[in-house]
């Protein structure tokens, strides 16, 4: 599933959709997750992109007739950008056409979502309301987390994928953030002191911004829109690295509320 760095590779690569105008809007299903609002999309032809933007794990398109198109990538979804005279493949489920581009959202598993709302009540919708503070915005404080995990049971591995806690975080980074904070993922949120959460945010913003340099992990379904893969995958200490040592300590792996959990026991405490 594409991550917070995956997202905010795909914004930079929609870039140059800005200030170009829709001409036309092709949909080639009912549904993905959701319904596709096949009407209410309508509303965006001959109407100009004026910014793109990421909250969370969504791409959000906003257009000059105050409407803003919400995107989730889901599993396996992804957007690309192809010349206008290009046949569309199979899963190309919605493809806004310009002057001599075109956007395609791709989803061969139909996990993601497509939705379309009032550009200023966008922070009103239910699904982007009771998401938590962005993995990395200036204002994840260690006051903010101790209070949200001094009190938990839960292991601290899933509080980082708790998107009502912090958003933008998802398994592979998880794992990623935990070795580097030198932090086992079997440890409960109450067993965590302030200099604990203090180092975890620290290894989140340093993961998280080397993975967005890095253009995203490119494991199974990411590409960016130009086709680009990214490659921090090449830069993954633990994930998907079992069996394997580090600084002479083998890599374990533990299925933790049904997703694979990679680190390292001796490092990590």
């Amino acid at each position: 599933m594409p991550e917070l760095p995956e997202v905010e590779t795909t914004i930079k690569s929609l870039n140059i959709l800005k200030n170009k105008k829709v001409i036309n809007l092709d949909i080639h299903s009912k549904k993905l997750r959701y319904s596709i609002p096949h009407l209410e999309l309508k509303k965006i032809i001959n109407y100009k992109i004026i910014k793109l933007r990421r909250i969370a794990k969504y791409v959000i398109i906003d257009f000059n007739n105050s409407m803003s198109v919400i995107i989730h990538l889901g599993m396996s979804g992804r957007l690309k950008i192809i010349k206008i005279n290009i046949p569309i493949k199979n899963h190309d489920h919605l493809v806004f056409k310009f002057n001599n581009i075109k956007l395609i959202y791709n989803d061969p598993r139909r996990f993601g979502f497509i939705d379309i709302v009032e550009s200023d009540k966008i922070n009103n919708i239910r699904y982007i309301k009771k998401l938590g503070i962005d993995a990395l915005d200036k204002n994840l404080s260690t006051e903010y987390l101790y209070h949200k995990f001094c009190k938990s049971e839960v292991l601290i591995k899933q509080l980082l994928l708790n998107q009502y806690i912090v958003s933008g975080i998802g398994n592979i980074y998880a794992s990623e953030i935990l070795f580097d904070a030198k932090i086992s993922p079997l440890r409960k949120g109450n067993s965590l002191k302030k200099y604990h959460i203090d180092t975890i945010i620290k290894s989140i913003r340093k993961i998280l911004r080397k993975a967005i340099k890095h253009g995203g992990s490119s494991i199974s379904d990411y590409v960016s829109p130009d086709g680009t893969l990214g490659n921090f995958q090449n830069n993954f200490k633990v994930y998907g690295r079992e069996g394997q040592r580090i600084k002479g300590f083998v890599i374990k792996k533990e299925v933790l509320y049904g997703r694979s959990t990679f680190f390292c026991p001796k490092i990590q405490k």
